[in-house]
């Protein structure tokens, strides 16, 4: 009775009508993620969804970027979605094709987009862009994502870094850099994001009406284990001023990774993560971003089997958009 008390003062206090910067309205969701390990499953696919939660592939699930035209390794994982204000759609990538190793993946993957199906591309390779720099020892440069820093007008990408034990990186740490202004490159040298006494990957940051900011990650060793953790605040580079709230940031102990968070129509927040060990995709609403009730659980089997991905809202001429070049499955 209470978590129903609270969604439904959640939704009257902050529901609002989402609109795209054209002023028009928001109507469904976009999926995007990757489907497996092998070279074949590590591409872009899409599912849309009316409520954010129950979602149909694109294109009979199959790709709808081809990996090999756009990445040095032949292979992508863990797309991440992001709506800009300026009327481009943006989107990062991991470089990777786990077959050829864990620890082979050696850069990101920039891309830019007005009505996300044709992208314009950029493959940004450490080792190539920051010759003689520590960064150019990374051997894993994992789960990009993207947000606007509001304090200094750029998108902010941010990644973690690992390296051999001798390295740089011994354990995965999160940086991040800004994007040039055509998306096409990194400005300047990565710098720390977080520090966190075990390995962090997998960081998503998204910002409440409020202004807080809300960052999950996923640490393992130590006493966490592979869990997913929390830390809210309001200033992005001032991790003093960050709190790290107690507990894990989901109501069970699957192992899990890959999380994003994105808001529904009726205002609250959905959190939906990987769980892979377990072959399933998981759905939690919050309503005060401490405790999450997990409201769906989709098996990753058949058609549609997502892993690692992002979500974002779009809106019904987008949609359409989509029908018309890859129909539903």
């Amino acid at each position: 009775m209470k978590n129903l008390f609270l969604t439904i003062l959640f939704s009257l206090i902050f529901c609002r009508v989402a609109t795209a910067a054209n002023g028009e309205k928001m109507t469904h969701y976009l999926f995007a993620y990757f489907t497996n390990n092998t070279t074949e499953g590590q591409q872009v696919c899409y599912a849309v969804s009316d409520d954010g939660v129950n979602f149909t592939p694109l294109n009979e699930g199959r790709p709808v970027i081809a990996s090999d035209t756009i990445a040095a390794s032949g292979g992508v994982r863990d797309p991440h979605l992001l709506r800009g204000n300026d009327g481009w759609f943006y989107q990062v990538l991991t470089d990777m094709d786990m077959s050829l190793g864990k620890w082979t993946n050696r850069g990101i993957i920039l891309l830019r987009s007005r009505d996300l199906v044709s992208w314009e591309h950029h493959a940004v390779h450490f080792p190539a862009r920051y010759p003689s720099k520590p960064y150019a020892r990374a051997n894993a440069v994992w789960a990009p994502q993207t947000i606007y820093d509001p304090a200094v007008g750029k998108l902010m990408i941010y990644f973690s870094l690992h390296s051999e034990k001798n390295g740089p990186y011994p354990q995965d740490a999160v940086y991040y850099a800004y994007a040039t202004r055509d998306f096409s490159d990194l400005e300047g040298d990565p710098q720390p994001l977080f520090t966190y006494p075990h390995p962090t990957i997998d960081t998503d940051i998204v910002q409440d009406e409020t202004g807080l900011y809300h960052l999950f990650f996923n640490t393992w060793g130590g006493p966490d284990g592979l869990q997913r953790r929390q830390y809210t605040f309001r200033d992005l580079h001032n991790q003093q001023s960050w709190t790290l709230l107690p507990g894990h940031m989901q109501p069970n102990s699957l192992p899990s990774e890959g999380s994003t968070a994105y808001q529904l129509f009726d205002g609250r927040w959905m959190l939906s993560y990987d769980c892979f060990k377990d072959g399933v995709y998981q759905f939690c609403t919050t309503c005060d971003w401490q405790h999450f009730t997990l409201v769906h659980e989709t098996k990753t089997e058949g058609v549609f089997t997502p892993r690692h991905g992002s979500i974002i809202q779009i809106t019904n001429s987008e949609y359409q958009v989509l029908l018309n070049v890859f129909g539903k499955k």
